[in-house]
């Protein structure tokens, strides 16, 4: 999106979004208008009564060209609906999605998620830079939270249950960084036994907060998830773990970035579509030690700049 605001500067850009994710946008400059696709209202019994009002707001919308990055039966209907010009996707939309579009970019379905859509808004004529703008908010400062002394923060849980660490690993993180501290982030309805040298914020943050403690910690580990989506754009202090997902496909879009994969530890500039990856295995306590060794000394108090 950003780089077709840089190709086009007077385009009015929309933005179709879950209400959850509408605070991801916050003080974008890029953003002309947001629209609220609101997916919990259309269930059950009030889905006439909120439907109804949604898609005659969609349809009023009628912009020169839809772009649907998602690629998705969903994402292609909503921009059928909104009666575009022309309606764009990718050559890998799946559910049918390419049945709706005048206009498809190639793509490779092997590739990278990020580059697979820079391909589309290359399509639409947005020249592609070789250094990405992601403007992200800079996140709220959670109450009562002093980001000093220093800190590792850690996401462990995914929706993904094959993706999550088990609470043993967890506890092996606190365990190994120990004096420093260890902030455990993210969504889950686990019960974990943690020393003191950690901080449990499950289920305590809002997203923003999240932002804004991936900013301000000295070094981010997470499970392949949006969290780590999030690190990669604002930081290369971070390892990305992936049980059976595959990091050339939905790594850490940030060369700079680590990434964990069946007990290697690799840069992600340096995963290719042509890298060997072993069979997926799961993330042990016993490969908690390399993390320690990769993430190294963190002093009691921040350098002077």
């Amino acid at each position: 999106m950003a780089a077709i605001r840089d190709a086009y500067p007077p385009a009015e850009i929309t933005w179709v979004i879950n209400p959850e994710w509408t605070t991801l946008l916050r003080g974008n400059p890029d953003v002309a208008h947001v629209h609220i696709f609101p997916r919990g209202e259309f269930s059950g019994l009030n889905a006439p009564r909120t439907l109804w009002p949604w898609l005659k707001k969609t349809k009023s919308l009628r912009p020169d060209v839809a772009l649907d990055f998602q690629g998705l039966l969903r994402s292609a209907l909503i921009g059928k609906i909104s009666h575009p010009g022309e309606l764009w996707g990718m050559s890998d939309g799946r559910e049918g999605s390419r049945l709706f579009y005048q206009r498809t970019a190639k793509v490779d379905r092997r590739a990278h998620a990020v580059d697979r859509y820079l391909k589309l808004a290359e399509a639409f004529g947005a020249p592609i830079p070789e250094q990405l703008r992601f403007p992200l908010p800079t996140g709220d400062p959670l109450p009562r939270f002093d980001p000093f002394p220093p800190f590792v923060l850690l996401h462990p849980f995914s929706r993904g249950a094959r993706k999550s660490l088990r609470n043993s690993v967890v506890e092996e993180f606190c365990r190994a960084f120990n004096p420093v501290r260890v902030v455990i982030v993210g969504k889950s309805s686990r019960k974990i036994v943690i020393p003191e040298n950690c901080v449990n914020l499950l289920n305590q943050t809002t997203l923003l907060q999240l932002i804004w403690l991936i900013r301000a910690a000295r070094f981010v580990i997470s499970v392949d998830s949006g969290p780590m989506h999030i690190a990669a754009a604002v930081t290369s202090r971070l390892v990305s773990i992936h049980t059976w997902s595959d990091p050339r496909r939905v790594g850490p879009y940030n060369s700079e970035a680590w990434v964990w994969k069946n007990g290697q530890m690799l840069r992600a500039g340096e995963i290719t579509l042509a890298t060997k990856l072993k069979k997926s295995r799961a993330f042990r306590e016993a490969d908690v030690g390399s993390l320690v060794d990769l993430v190294g000394d963190i002093p009691e108090v921040p350098s002077a700049i």
